[in-house]
């Protein structure tokens, strides 16, 4: 099953690791362990909570205007 990750830099150091279909959060010294600390969270949340996705995730972004 091919599922999304969004990490983004944590304020203490490393990164935050989430995933949007199941709403698993978890955190990681590196990309890669924080990537597989979401793998294994996310794993455990699906053997309670069986996902029927249709389709494949889809990752886009947008721009809002800045204002000083």
């Amino acid at each position: 099953m091919e599922l999304s990750a969004l990490l983004t830099p944590a304020a203490e150091g490393g990164y935050v690791a989430y995933n949007p279909e199941t709403g698993t959060t978890t955190q990681g010294e590196t990309i890669e362990e924080a990537l597989q600390n979401l793998r294994e969270a996310t794993e455990l949340y699906l053997e309670e909570f069986p996902l029927n996705l249709r389709g494949r995730p889809l990752l886009t972004t947008f721009q809002v205007p800045v204002h000083a």
